[in-house]
Parts: C-alpha cells; structure tokens; sequence
C-alpha cells in the first residue's frame, strides 16, 4: 500500500517540475516578444523617417528644376532684371566727395622659425 502513494508524489512532484519548467520558458519567450515589438517599432519609426527625408528631398529636386526657382535666383543671386523693370542705380548727392572704396593693407606674414634662424646667423 505504501508504494502506490510514492507512486503518487513521484508522479506529482514531475508534474510540479514540468510545469515549472513551462512557466520559465513561457516567460522567456514573452520577453524575446517584448524585445521583438521594441525592435519592430524603431525599424518602423526609422523607415517612416526615411520616407520623409525621401519626400523632402524630391520636393527640393522638384523645385529646383521648376521656373519659380530659377526666376528666384535670377532675382536675387543673379541680379537680373526682368523686361519692364526699372534698375535702381544709387547716386551720391550733388557736390559731395566721391566715395572711394578703401583697400585695406596687406598684413604681412611673419618669417617661418627656420628663417629667422637662418637670418641671425648668416644674415641676408
């Protein structure tokens, strides 16, 4: 009689054992899916990026190419005018000194070490 019962708790204790064992794989592999939905959303959030940066970029591409552009810079880094505008050429007020433009003086460039040397002792 004795021995059914011993049967009984070996037969409970590995049910107990596996089902621990259950549980801590069970955990394991819900971590790994935790980790999985982290990854998946910065690739996500990386690819969305990624496509606006490519947007943007068709965008400016597309605007360079167009005519608004081109007159914008014609207008304001070119310094062109269009037919019917009125160039402005600014004058100095009558009777009073021409401005000169003042060049500013060269700064001269300080003797490498090796030339001062060479001067101290051989002279020129």
């Amino acid at each position: 009689m004795n021995l059914p019962i011993n049967v009984r708790r070996v037969v409970v204790a590995i049910g107990i054992l596996m089902l621990v064992f259950i549980v801590l794989e069970f955990n394991r592999r819900l971590e790994e899916l935790n980790m999985l939905n982290a990854q998946s959303e910065l690739v996500q959030m990386q690819a969305t990026q990624a496509i606006q940066t490519q947007l943007a970029l068709q965008t400016q591409a597309a605007y360079a190419g167009s005519d608004a552009a081109v007159e914008e810079w014609a207008r304001t880094d070119g310094h062109y005018i269009q037919d019917g505008d009125l160039p402005v050429v600014p004058l100095g007020q009558p009777g009073s000194p021409p401005i000169e433009a003042s060049t500013a003086t060269p700064i001269p460039t300080p003797p490498a070490n090796w030339e001062v040397w060479w001067d101290l002792f051989f002279g020129e």
